[in-house]
């Protein structure tokens, strides 16, 4: 099943790459700082979202403010600069109560080599997917992120380390590269894959190291990218790592990813499609170590279509009326060890519909609906149960209704 979704994906990037790449006008003081546009030194800016939900089958709502997310950033002079962003979500932290977090999604150095090239250091997002490092509320459709990539590749996703950014000379091709630390399999948790493997720069373990790197190629109004990342997840000394049965090193007990993308704008109409795999070749390893279910492979793949309403006459307009549709599929343990258990809820189809307003480009006001279809429940994987819990219903929709901006 992976190998065909990546053969139909290779073909697709491959057949249609001949056509993106107008960079998107500056939205943020962020933009403007990184494209060396900032009029002060010193910039502040941000992001944030809130929505209503409804969950039909549980017959359940909830408003929520998701995320802020104050951005500083300073200029230290016309070589390196310093770019900072502390996240809020869920609104509220509150000791002893669960819910909410304090987080630095960024920190790091950015040092400009020449007009092509720029190094970074420190906690930053590495360039893998779309949403990673373009994930600014007001610029995706949907209230919620895509759950491809959300739970296939977490976003957003940062780690410690250093980054090469460049563009090759004469030629439509950005690159990147990328050392940072390694994720944790003993962290790993049935259901969410890699997610909870991740440090996020919290006392994040070297033991293990990984590399990222991507290839983007633009012409016109097409963009397509291929990104990869491969490192070690033990992240636990030699000693232990053997006690353990697992292999240590910087690369030991590997995680690989790999991922391909296209983006596609003309006119009103815009286009987005995306397929990665993650492949974890000692998941059994790592189910002894820790039983925590750890999948071999998983997968996902989604297709975006939208339209501008208000695009007229070959020009874009400051307010746009976008409506769009996506297809999402994943499977989070698509290919589960003998020392495992298949959990058929993990295999998901998502159907999402709905419209983004957007007076102005750096506010949004959305409403959407999410049709989800999973597959069976596993009896094995039920334990003590809630005796008032609702029968699993394999079929769900969800109503978002909310606003998003950025500054």
């Amino acid at each position: 099943m992976q190998t065909k979704i990546f053969t139909l994906s290779a073909a697709f990037l491959f057949i249609t790459g001949a056509l993106f790449a107008q960079k998107a006008p500056l939205v943020t003081s962020e933009d403007s700082l990184n494209n060396g546009l900032s009029k002060s030194a010193t910039t502040i800016g941000g992001y944030g979202n809130a929505f209503y939900q409804r969950n039909n089958f549980q017959g359940t709502s909830k408003l929520n403010l998701e995320r802020f997310v104050l951005f500083t950033g300073h200029k230290f002079n016309d070589k390196i600069s310093v770019f900072t962003e502390l996240e809020v979500e869920d609104a509220k932290v509150t000791g002893g109560e669960s819910g909410g977090e304090i987080a630095i999604e960024q920190a790091y150095l950015k040092f400009n080599l020449n007009p092509n090239q720029y190094i970074v250091a420190g906690l930053f997002l590495p360039r893998i997917g779309i949403l990673n490092e373009n994930h600014l509320p007001n610029t995706f459709n949907g209230n919620e992120r895509n759950y491809v990539e959300t739970f296939i590749l977490p976003s957003t996703w940062r780690e410690i380390g250093v980054g090469l950014y460049g563009n090759i000379n004469g030629a439509p091709l950005n690159y990147s590269v990328g050392l940072v630390n390694g994720l944790s399999s003993g962290m790993f948790t049935h259901g969410t894959g890699i997610r909870d493997g991740r440090f996020e720069g919290r006392n994040a373990s070297s033991n293990s190291l990984a590399v990222t790197a991507s290839l983007q190629y633009y012409v016109g109004d097409f963009k397509a990218q291929v990104s990869g990342y491969y490192g070690g997840t033990a992240n636990v000394s030699r000693r232990k790592a053997d006690s353990l049965g697992l292999s240590s090193g910087i690369f030991g007990t590997p995680a690989a990813i790999g991922e391909g993308d296209i983006q596609y704008s003309r006119g009103g109409f815009s286009m987005r499609a995306l397929g990665t795999i993650v492949s974890i070749p000692d998941a059994a390893a790592i189910n002894r170590a820790y039983a925590n279910n750890t999948a071999k492979t998983a997968y996902g793949a989604y297709l975006e279509l939208a339209y501008d309403l208000l695009y007229r006459n070959g020009k874009a307009n400051e307010k746009q009326f976008i409506v769009f549709v996506r297809d999402e599929k994943f499977d989070i343990n698509a290919s589960i060890p003998s020392n495992g258990i298949i959990d058929g809820t993990l295999n998901q189809n998502h159907v999402v519909a709905g419209f983004t307003y957007l007076p102005m480009r750096n506010v949004a006001l959305k409403a959407d609906i999410r049709l989800i279809h999973t597959g069976a429940q596993n009896p094995e994987l039920i334990i003590n149960p809630n005796p008032v819990a609702l029968p699993y219903q394999q079929n769900n929709n969800l109503v978002n209704v909310g606003m998003a901006f950025s500054f």
